[in-house]
């Protein structure tokens, strides 16, 4: 029966594809509403790939036959965090966004309307005139970022390697002797921190997916040294038990940063399995805390619990894509990927329970409702949530002197909706948002330089923007 189905719907979009008048017979942007509201959001309005995979290089996870494409939408694929549209669009619906990347693959045209020419040299906001520049392009899908001293930084792309930048250029090779990643689905090198204390000891740590010799997969945390250009002295900081390594591919989380306790802090995400961000005996859909060199802290709220992850800080996460300590309070603040709206903004607490999958303000991504419950007793709520998801990543205080009109204001980076968010926070308040940059591309994060500049992470394209002051607004 579901061969029968599969095969009378390749042919069906088949004739579609071949038909000289389908243009008529039916309306020619359906199916592209359809993928831009259901897909474009992992896939790329531009078919292109983000947080899902590339729809146009021909390398399919499961084939890219008509039939296997519709099945792939129909069904999904849960190992990869692709879930089924069929019981929600239907056949003819499907059929439809089938049709319309089919079409796409052998024009090579989205049907999307030219993007005016634009200069970024230079943005308005309320306080700024913002001067945009390129400051280092050549890269291949970058993730994180973190400055050395004044000349160098680091910066790691999701593929593997891990590079240098030296006096805002590229350095050519890679770094030699970095982990070898598993760089599939959402998985890679992501993260980069280097210790506080680096201009001392030289310790970099590094976030990235690791695969046992059995295929499943699980966020790793070590750290190490340069030497030159050679990754020297790993050492590993946070390794999950080998039983809990999963075979899905998606939502590691893994943001990296230092409290002001001298403690190091990371996210795992749940990695697909809704219910493990409440079962405090997995590390999945966890805040963690450990010392520098991966020892446990007494004072972890979990660590009298039998069975229990220690280094467990907070959980009922979904898939937390930025961490970063207010410098006024010292509070950690994390910013959380919803599924279909319901991205977050949440302070986080020692042993809270951020209520993931028990409350939500989104729905999954194929509409089917995850839970109808909004509030629970016991349950943390969002300082902030967003409805639609902006796509959520990385976060981090303003610190600089370059702007010092946003001195501890929050930065917050979109990847779908390619947006650079400020946020002016009071009393654990946001006050005022602005929308600081759109649509240059996707912002994987934005850091702070030592140079109070604002340095933001694109993919897509792949390069690293500097955005600086260029004088005062004058009303």
């Amino acid at each position: 029966m579901k061969l029968t189905r599969i095969l009378s719907v390749a042919l069906a979009a088949l004739s579609i594809l071949a038909s000289p008048g389908c243009a008529q017979d039916k309306e020619p942007s359906s199916g592209a509403r359809l993928y831009l509201q259901y897909c474009a959001g992992c896939h790329g309005s531009n078919l292109k790939g983000g947080s899902g995979s590339n729809l146009l290089d021909n390398e399919w996870r499961v084939g890219g036959s008509t039939a296997q494409i519709y099945e792939t939408i129909f069904t999904g694929i849960p190992s990869v965090g692709m879930p089924n549209f069929g019981a929600q669009l239907g056949e003819e619906k499907v059929r439809e966004i089938v049709s319309y990347i089919e079409q796409v693959r052998a024009t090579g045209d989205t049907g999307a309307p030219a993007k005016p020419v634009r200069s970024y040299s230079k943005l308005e906001n309320l306080d700024y005139n913002v001067n945009v520049d390129v400051w280092v392009d050549g890269l291949n899908d970058p993730w994180g970022l973190a400055f050395l001293d004044e000349r160098r930084a680091i910066v790691t792309e999701k593929n593997g390697p891990v590079r240098l930048i030296l006096d805002g250029k590229l350095v050519p090779e890679a770094i030699e002797g970095t982990p070898k990643v598993v760089a599939d689905g959402q998985g890679g090198m992501l993260d980069v921190t280097i210790d506080p204390n680096f201009a001392d000891n030289g310790w970099i740590y590094l976030g990235y997916s690791h695969q046992l010799s059995n295929g499943k997969a699980m966020t790793r945390i070590v750290r190490g040294q340069l030497d030159g250009m050679k990754w020297i002295n790993e050492q590993v900081v946070f390794e999950a038990p080998p039983a809990t390594y999963m075979d899905t591919r998606h939502h590691y989380g893994t943001r990296i940063v230092f409290g002001p306790d001298g403690m190091l802090y990371f996210s795992i995400g749940e990695r697909g399995r809704q219910q493990n961000a409440q079962v405090v005996n997995l590390p999945n859909g966890k805040i963690h805390r450990v010392t520098p060199d991966g020892k446990i802290p007494e004072d972890n709220p979990f660590v009298a619990t039998p069975g229990a992850i220690p280094s467990i800080w907070s959980f009922g996460h979904r898939n937390p894509q930025g961490l970063a300590f207010n410098p006024v309070t010292g509070d950690l603040w994390e910013s959380e990927h919803g599924p279909r709206g319901g991205d977050e903004l949440n302070i986080v607490g020692k042993g809270k329970n951020y209520g993931w999958p028990e409350i939500t303000y989104g729905i999954n991504y194929n509409g089917s409702i995850v839970t109808r419950e909004r509030v629970r007793e016991g349950l943390e709520q969002p300082i902030l949530y967003w409805r639609p998801s902006i796509a959520v990543s990385g976060i981090e205080f303003y610190t600089g002197d370059e702007f010092p009109y946003w001195k501890n204001h929050l930065l917050v980076s979109s990847l779908a909706f390619q947006e650079l968010h400020l946020l002016h926070i009071e009393n654990d308040r946001v006050i005022h948002e602005e929308v600081l940059m759109k649509g240059r591309g996707r912002i994987r994060e934005s850091i702070v330089g030592p140079d109070g500049a604002i340095y933001c992470v694109m993919n897509d394209p792949h390069e690293i923007l500097r955005l600086s002051s260029g004088g005062e607004r004058r009303y």
